[in-house]
């Protein structure tokens, strides 16, 4: 990399995990003018769909490309004194109820297969084939478990996600880059763009308080957002939501179920161990998730702009939940789930992530985006990415180059249909 590069100025819309990785691996590799620009007040951003006591981390994937991409980044979770703190490896249950679609039972039982094929897990997973086989390993699970089956996966647990972001912001600020929050001087009211000889430049971006910040290279890092900045990104990419709950334990109730692994319900919900700080216990269902093109224009599914507005919970996703609670902690079946909220990501509907330049922009704008629920896993490593797409100039990786329209095939993951938010009833607080 000549010495020019490391001197180009880099403005990256957006504190989130993409943004935030981006900015620390840039920052690791010498660029001294590193910038991010971020609408909350403080970082971990709020906005974020990482800004959360957990997320999972696993390697399960139908695609072999994907699963190696989080291998490597399971190692440095395991390893980098960085980002250990904050991985809990308390291993991985995939099952489904006796209720459970037979496309969904297919989809774990193919994340199963797929990890037979690699090394890597030799000794790591374990068929579980009936309820007394996963109440032997998990002796802290007293419902009745109908039907349940599926495997354990020993290589794997989930990040405490809102301290692993905090932890990278702390280190790009001792690295230098620099940040500016809040409503005012952190967000976005548009890209700024200027003509030259080979086409149209993006020459950086203006805030809702009017500050102007050029850049060399100007990197929108917005997740679900990212097409309310930029329109044409959601031609490939759908702003999507997942419901997310709580429920809140006692201090002995929190201690007894340490160590649980996070376990995927695939059919009704998955959940993991309680935060010992706060002794909540987080659940979500992930279903087909949830769209919002009703109070949007132009024909996107956006976020809702304020964070208040997304503090609900569909009802359908509460019917799951509960459910799960039946099944599994029948004691807790009737606790109120409180914390409810819309988790927002950019969702492709081949859940590959888009890391490229946008076209026509004479290689000055790139957008990350994508995520599709599974990009916070990739933290430690995403940056690289990134990183290898500025240096080499362009993507050579088909899977993450922009893309003029939506994905043919769907992932294998996906049991069921987006709903319209504006169309389905909410839980009640």
């Amino acid at each position: 990399m000549s010495e020019d590069q490391t001197h180009q100025s880099i403005l990256i819309l957006g504190g989130g995990c993409f943004g935030l990785a981006t900015a620390f691996e840039l920052a690791q590799k010498g660029y001294k003018n590193v910038t991010i620009l971020e609408k909350d007040v403080d970082v971990p951003s709020r906005f974020s769909a990482a800004y959360d006591l957990n997320k999972v981390i696993r390697a399960e994937y139908a695609d072999d490309f994907y699963t190696q991409l989080a291998l490597d980044a399971i190692r440095k979770w395991q390893s980098d004194p960085l980002y250990a703190p904050y991985y809990h490896q308390t291993g991985f249950l995939n099952v489904t109820s006796g209720k459970a679609a037979q496309n969904t039972k297919g989809a774990v039982e193919s994340y199963f297969q797929s990890l037979q094929k690699n090394p890597a897990f030799n000794g790591q997973t374990t068929r579980v084939n009936s309820s007394q086989e996963i109440k032997k390993l998990v002796p802290k699970f007293t419902g009745p478990l109908t039907g349940f089956k599926g495997y354990h996966n020993k290589l794997a647990g989930y990040g405490h996600s809102a301290n692993a972001l905090r932890a990278v912001y702390e280190q790009c600020v001792k690295l230098g880059v620099k940040f500016h929050l809040g409503k005012k001087d952190g967000e976005v009211d548009t890209l700024l763009y200027a003509s030259s000889r080979e086409g149209t430049k993006c020459i950086g971006a203006r805030t809702r308080g009017g500050s102007i910040h050029t850049a060399d290279k100007t990197i929108v890092a917005l997740g679900a957002d990212a097409a309310n900045l930029l329109p044409r990104v959601g031609k490939q990419m759908t702003g999507r939501a997942w419901g997310v709950a709580h429920i809140q334990l006692t201090d002995e109730e929190a201690v007894d179920l340490k160590g649980i692994p996070v376990t995927n319900v695939r059919d009704l919900a998955f959940f993991f161990e309680p935060d010992l700080k706060t002794k909540k216990l987080k659940f979500c269902h992930m279903g087909g998730a949830f769209t919002n093109y009703s109070f949007t224009k132009d024909g996107l599914s956006l976020p809702f702009p304020e964070l208040s507005d997304s503090q609900f919970m569909p009802l359908e996703d509460e019917t799951h939940i509960r459910q799960l609670l039946r099944e599994v902690f029948p004691q807790l079946a009737d606790r109120p789930l409180i914390d409810q909220h819309l988790c927002w990501f950019a969702d492709t509907d081949d859940s590959d992530f888009i890391i490229d330049y946008v076209p026509d922009t004479d290689g000055t704008l790139v957008v990350l985006s994508g995520d599709s629920g599974h990009g916070f896993k990739m933290m430690p490593i995403f940056g690289q990415f990134v990183h290898k797409l500025l240096v080499e100039e362009r993507q050579d990786q088909r899977k993450w180059q922009w893309k003029g329209g939506k994905a043919k095939a769907a992932a294998v993951w996906r049991s069921s249909e987006s709903q319209e938010l504006a169309s389905v009833p909410r839980a009640k607080l």
